[in-house]
């Protein structure tokens, strides 16, 4: 049985606020499972206001489920990754919540579906690993950069290294343009875009990845923006993004790991964790041995 965890201390939300949940896996000290599911607050400063042990639909909806019929009418919209568990869990049971899929989550999946692009052309061109001097990899870091962000001489530079291997080097910049024409679609968020340029950067999008459909990468990138689209144009008008379920989530990995690492050194004893994350990494820590005693440097 799932082990549902809540925080003392959180009030109704705010009409029209803002839910996010975010799943996150667990290493050390598996009870149930490794995987747990949180839920934030967005709208508010309440922070985590509980999470479930499993990724599984059913527990998650069944933790909105308990909450009270207020609390769940104050939702109006839930903030996630392309996880296909948790929008069948909310559209069970918040099924007048608008999902929304924040512009983070689609640009790391065009960069992961670009960088697959690069590791399968340099096995198809060298039969091996990237490594210091293959143009490709040397330049990992450029094709991970935005258009803002690359210079005229970084561009010229990107574009004569990666035409000289050949033909496998003119499908990378292709991956590239995919991912910036994504982009474009993103950047209209929190602008009040008209319907007419959403579809227009949209259509842009589909049709490049539709003339590189020789490219298995950009077909699954086109595919999946495509099974999430509705959730994406939520977005666009909305700007709510789940960075502050992906805030918590980090204070509790690394939280997890200091506990870890600290149970290992002599002197220390860890305090159980409770279910919430406030205050400073480390409060759970107490000192068992006397006073006078060696001291564990942290920094070392």
């Amino acid at each position: 049985m799932a082990e549902i965890v809540e925080v003392d201390g959180w009030q109704d939300p705010p009409w029209q606020a803002s839910l996010g949940a975010e799943s996150r896996h667990r290493k050390y000290r598996q009870v149930v499972d490794r995987w747990h599911v949180g839920f934030t607050d967005l709208t508010g400063g309440q922070g985590l206001l509980g999470q479930v042990e499993g990724r599984v639909s059913a527990v998650v909806a069944a933790w909105l489920t308990v909450q009270p019929a207020t609390w769940r009418g104050a939702i109006t919209h839930v903030a996630i990754d392309m996880c296909a568990i948790f929008r069948s869990a909310i559209r069970a049971a918040l099924p007048h919540a608008r999902i929304v899929v924040d512009h983070f989550h689609v640009v790391q999946l065009a960069n992961a579906k670009l960088t697959e692009l690069r590791r399968r052309m340099t096995w198809k061109m060298r039969g091996r690993r990237g490594r210091k001097g293959d143009p490709e990899y040397d330049h990992r870091r450029l094709l991970r950069s935005t258009a803002e962000e690359l210079t005229d001489q970084q561009r010229s530079v990107l574009e004569r290294d990666l035409t000289r291997i050949g033909t496998y080097g003119w499908h990378i910049p292709a991956g590239w343009l995919a991912k910036e024409k994504l982009r474009d679609l993103l950047a209209l968020a929190r602008t009040h875009p008209a319907r007419s340029q959403i579809s227009h950067r949209l259509h842009a999008f589909y049709a490049w990845c539709a003339d590189h459909a020789y490219l298995p990468e950009l077909v699954t990138l086109a595919a999946t923006v495509e099974a999430w689209q509705s959730e994406i144009e939520v977005f666009l008008p909305a700007g709510i993004t789940n960075a502050k379920s992906e805030g918590t989530s980090r204070v509790i990995k690394l939280k997890a790991r200091l506990r870890v690492r600290l149970s290992q050194c002599r002197g220390w004893s860890i305090a159980p964790m409770g279910g919430g994350v406030s205050g400073r990494p480390g409060d759970n820590l107490a000192p068992a041995s006397p006073p006078g005693s060696t001291q564990v440097d942290l920094h070392r």
